[in-house]
């Protein structure tokens, strides 16, 4: 299965979240880290819900760049 991630740099540190699966998240100083713990935190998420006997989410969020034109500063 393929989920989602979404990746946010904040000011000092980059944060992970994935849509589909509610609660999985992860911090990290930089956004190699962010994505190996976020990686690490949707199996555990997974493995969490299969012992708790509760359905996983099927991967259902997408994504897809918009353009956009902007007025140039005077």
């Amino acid at each position: 299965m393929e989920y989602l991630v979404i990746v946010e740099k904040g000011e000092s540190s980059y944060g992970a979240y994935v849509p589909d699966l509610p609660g999985c998240v992860a911090v990290g100083d930089t956004r190699r880290e962010v994505m190996k713990l976020i990686r690490q935190g949707v199996q555990l998420h997974i493995e969490s819900l299969r012992e708790a006997g509760e359905k996983i989410p099927p991967p259902l969020s997408q994504s897809q760049l918009v353009k956009v034109r902007t007025a140039l500063s005077a």
